[in-house]
């Protein structure tokens, strides 16, 4: 079968031209922020600065997104589903338009004022962060293409598009800068992005596509460690105060689960769903029954 040059535009559909349900679910998943968006608009509009809401939370899913994008490689070895690289461009995309839509946001809070938002994003440390990562997706977006990857050849595209991690990077530096008081949201992302970039370079380390489940549970120890030590030594240096005395309230839950668990407890989940799919992959298949005439 033959397919058109319209099918090119139906993201719910495979190469192929198939119905994907992975595709749909990539869809569905994709336009909740804004269905939740829609849910909370009577709160957003008569709230003290509606624009700067929409702005905050188009920024935060293009976040959740990006990091959804990363994990889509580990995550199809992990739970030995292949097909998930298929939604990797679609949701790599969806991320680049949920960051325009940030950007867009702002300039209508500036009054479509361009040499204000330009001189803004010019001599604000927090908006050159962010306007650097912003290039760097929009031109990962505009060569997600097949067609930019025949032009740009193989080798090239991916050295292009490794660059990713250094937007990732840059793009949780934005976040922690637009953060006043509490930042558990932001540790916790860095958290769960140092996870995805240690995943790699663990795999790297051992020349293996997959990791074995002893791995991915150091992994997640490890990673939870740097975590609770890196929200101590920040803390202290922000309050003057030993990151030792952070350290004693870790294990006060009353106060609240430091991002340090709730990293571990991510990791460890994975680890869950590697051994699950292990043993799931190993299941003998059951004997075939022959009809007799």
């Amino acid at each position: 079968m033959r397919l058109g040059p319209w099918t090119t535009w139906q993201i719910w559909r495979d190469r192929r031209g198939h119905l994907s349900a992975l595709r749909i679910a990539a869809v569905v998943l994709l336009l909740l922020p804004l269905a939740k968006a829609l849910i909370d608009i009577s709160a957003i509009v008569h709230g003290a600065r509606p624009l700067n809401d929409l702005i905050h939370r188009a920024g935060f899913w293009a976040l959740v997104f990006l990091g959804l994008t990363l994990a889509v490689t580990p995550f199809r070895r992990i739970a030995r589903y292949g097909s998930l690289i298929d939604v990797r461009r679609m949701l790599g995309v969806g991320t680049f338009c949920y960051i325009a839509a940030h950007l867009a946001l702002y300039v209508a809070d500036q009054g479509y004022d361009l040499g204000k938002v330009a001189h803004e994003i010019s001599n604000r440390a927090y908006l050159i962060v962010g306007g650097v990562a912003w290039l760097g997706l929009a031109a990962l977006a505009i060569t997600s293409t097949d067609g930019m990857v025949r032009r740009l050849g193989g080798k090239r595209w991916r050295r292009l598009h490794q660059s990713i991690y250094a937007i990732a990077l840059l793009g949780l530096v934005h976040y922690f800068q637009q953060t006043k008081a509490d930042v558990t949201v932001p540790i916790f992302a860095a958290g769960l992005f140092l996870w995805l970039i240690a995943y790699r370079l663990l795999s790297w380390w051992q020349d293996k596509g997959e990791l074995s489940s002893l791995s991915l549970l150091g992994l997640a120890v490890v990673v939870s460690v740097l975590v609770f030590a890196g929200e101590a030594i920040g803390i202290g240096i922000a309050f003057n105060v030993s990151p030792l005395r952070v350290l004693n309230v870790v294990f006060d839950f009353g106060a609240g689960i430091r991002p340090g668990w709730q990293v571990l407890a991510a990791g460890l989940a994975v680890v869950v769903l590697d051994v699950v799919r292990a043993r799931w992959n190993n299941k003998p298949a059951r004997p075939r029954t022959v009809a007799l005439d």
